[in-house]
């Protein structure tokens, strides 16, 4: 598994970059602020449920939250790309790129549970700079930038130190997303695990982020799924890779495994690659 240093992406960021990240940061914010207000006014009304083609719950309030976040950056950054899970590719020839993910947990949501999400990500040359996880019916929110410890709610968090797999608290989110073929090491991963528990939404990454879980894992996912969680959960002292241990970036193949210390992160790799490797 690659050696992960919180500081890696700042150093290869262009100073230009670095002195841009406190007002991309401010702007972020604003944007998150929006969407919650948005997603807040159809929560827990009755809403028309539609299938897309990929078998996923969608609502008016996954796209009316997405086309506010897209109006917001078109407003101030029409030069930049944008990649969201309802509407799609805006592309650029520029090196930023927002991710946007307006309702992560859309089951979560129509069920009325307050755990669901926004999750934004900005891109530098393809990698994740900036980070905010929005929990919008908790009054939550996590905010992580590249060199920096991730703040929840104006306060610097930090992940547990859990370095074992028998020690940790494991999340599995969708596992009916996970391919059959990678069910038995989640399993194993799982029998391991101190205490383990099942998700439909993204809401135990910030909480790994916050020291509460110490070991996430999940298939099926997308870019608009975890590159946001990426910057958060580095910033707090956490790792997060594919299951090879390869960082995360847009063509990853949804298999994702986050842990609170490099140690844990090493054993769940082994875990999950050598029960492969049996069956």
């Amino acid at each position: 598994m690659p050696e992960l240093h919180l500081d890696d992406r700042a150093h290869a960021l262009e100073p230009a970059a670095m002195d841009a990240l406190p007002e991309l940061v401010k702007f972020a914010n604003t944007v998150a602020d929006a969407a919650r207000r948005t997603s807040l006014r159809y929560f827990r009304t009755e809403l028309e449920l539609h299938i897309k083609e990929d078998g996923s719950p969608v609502t008016v309030a996954d796209r009316e939250t997405e086309q506010v976040i897209r109006d917001l950056l078109a407003r101030s950054y029409p030069q930049h790309g944008v990649f969201g899970e309802e509407h799609g590719w805006t592309p650029t020839d520029r090196p930023y790129t927002w991710i946007v993910d307006p309702i992560d947990g859309t089951k979560s949501y129509l069920a009325g549970a307050p755990t669901y999400g926004m999750l934004l990500a900005l891109l530098y040359d393809g990698k994740p700079v900036l980070g905010i996880v929005d929990i919008p019916a908790l009054d939550e929110r996590w905010c992580g930038v590249v060199g920096q410890a991730t703040i929840m709610n104006g306060r610097p968090v930090k992940t547990r130190d859990c370095r074992a797999v028998e020690q940790a608290v494991l999340t599995v989110i969708s596992p009916d997303r996970i391919e059959s073929g990678d069910r038995p090491a989640v399993d194993e991963l799982s029998r391991m695990a101190r205490v383990r528990r099942y998700s439909s939404d993204g809401y135990a990454h910030p909480l790994l982020a916050s020291g509460y879980v110490d070991m996430v894992v999940t298939g099926g996912q997308e870019p608009f799924d975890y590159l946001a969680v990426v910057p958060v959960v580095e910033g707090a002292g956490g790792c997060i890779t594919d299951w090879g241990g390869e960082p995360l970036r847009l063509d990853s193949d949804g298999r994702v495994l986050v842990t609170a210390t490099p140690e844990l992160h090493r054993e769940a790799l082994n875990v999950l690659q050598e029960t492969k490797r049996l069956t």
